[in-house]
């Protein structure tokens, strides 16, 4: 049980620090008024768990790497709290197609990515 929890909380520091750089080099490339970094890391995010998903499941021996991951390294990097909470701010500042654009396309490009990561995983294994 310790060692689990070891393994989901390196490998969720290791995903926020990635995610807080990734963040902050995207929005530096791309300044723009849509949460660009954000999107950016919740879509590699949604991939990378399909991957590791995937992956760890042909492999059943592969339960720890599972752990640390996707449990803990796509869950301390992909940020769904920030999404909600860039979303809001869209909305208080009337963007509201931006709003639309933002919410939408990141869940449906997500799922998107969580599908390919899963086949890509296949096609590795």
């Amino acid at each position: 049980m310790i060692k689990n929890l070891i393994l989901v909380g390196t490998g969720g520091f290791i995903g926020s620090v990635a995610r807080y750089y990734l963040s902050l080099i995207v929005t530096k490339i791309f300044p723009l008024t849509f949460p660009v970094g954000t999107f950016t890391v919740n879509i590699l995010g949604s991939f990378l768990i399909g991957l590791i998903y995937e992956t760890t499941e042909q492999y059943p021996p592969l339960v720890g790497a599972r752990l640390f991951l996707a449990t803990g390294f796509c869950g301390g990097f992909t940020t769904f709290s920030a999404l909600s909470l860039e979303s809001l701010s869209l909305l208080e500042k009337n963007e509201y197609l931006l709003f639309i654009g933002y919410v939408l396309s990141s869940i449906i490009i997500g799922i998107i990515s969580v599908v390919l990561g899963i086949q890509v995983g296949k096609w590795l294994g």
